[in-house]
């Protein structure tokens, strides 16, 4: 049997906490994203949405009209947020001075 990276074995540890802190529950997530441009490495774009899928399809179809020039995306980066307060506050702190580099930084 393959054995696991250390990051492997810590996500499904936290799979299996989150599937027993809420068991009965149905969880929905906000998720914060950055998307960068397959087109225009470097160019980036950070939204956030509750089907995450659907909305990098939408970007990839030209659906988002001040985005479309630089389509395809790929997700870099997405953060899933049980709260759509603090999913939204951490988007807005993205696209700041300081979230932007912070993102630079991290993801």
């Amino acid at each position: 049997m393959p054995r696991c990276s250390p990051s492997d074995a810590r996500a499904k540890a936290g799979r299996r906490r989150l599937q027993a802190s809420t068991k009965g529950q149905k969880l929905s997530f906000t998720y914060v994203y950055i998307l960068e441009s397959q087109k225009h490495p470097g160019i980036y774009y950070t939204g956030y949405t509750k089907d995450l899928e659907a909305r990098l399809k939408k970007h990839n179809q030209g659906n988002v009209s001040h985005v479309a020039e630089d389509k395809p995306w790929r997700i870099k980066t997405a953060v899933a947020f049980t709260s759509d307060k603090k999913a939204k506050a951490f988007e807005l702190y993205l696209k700041s001075g300081s979230g932007r580099a912070f993102a630079k930084k991290h993801f």
